[in-house]
């Protein structure tokens, strides 16, 4: 052969081979064209586009709609029973066994009540103090009361 011919030849075959290769780019590009304009009744890429753009949108509205939602959830949901600390302890040495207890319960704000039980030989009594915040405002809090608030906070 001669090497005009082969050079021929060699510019024939990557002119080939170039061929093959946008052929089949152009292939792909026309069936994703294809997938995109499916149910679509026009078929341009105008409509296409339109209907992406506002599918988008509704979207956009029913992702706002969750967010609120979830923050409504979220706030409501500091205002519910979170955190207990229970403290047992024995007040008085004449008994016998830590029968006594404090319970402190708190909301996600450390907002709540605690209840204390004082049991001696002859009754058991029991008190009630609201809670805002961490602390009492109307009355004295006892060592027992702060470490059930303590533990109650550590949650």
């Amino acid at each position: 052969m001669l090497p005009n011919q082969l050079l021929a030849v060699l510019v024939l075959g990557v002119a080939f081979s170039w061929l093959v290769a946008l052929s089949f780019f152009l292939y792909r590009t026309v069936r994703h064209y294809q997938k995109l304009t499916s149910g679509v009744s026009k078929g341009d890429l105008g409509s296409v586009l339109g209907k992406i753009l506002n599918d988008l949108g509704v979207e956009r509205k029913r992702i706002d709609e969750v967010v609120k939602g979830a923050e409504k959830i979220e706030k409501d949901g500091l205002s519910h029973i979170q955190k207990i600390g229970l403290v047992r302890f024995n007040p008085f040495a004449e008994t016998g066994g830590n029968q006594s207890f404090v319970l402190a319960v708190l909301d996600g704000q450390d907002s709540g009540l605690i209840i204390s039980s004082l049991h001696s030989r002859e009754s058991t009594r029991i008190y009630a103090k609201p809670i805002k915040k961490g602390k009492t405002q109307e009355h004295q809090l006892s060592k027992e009361e702060a470490e059930a608030i303590k533990q109650a906070r550590k949650q």
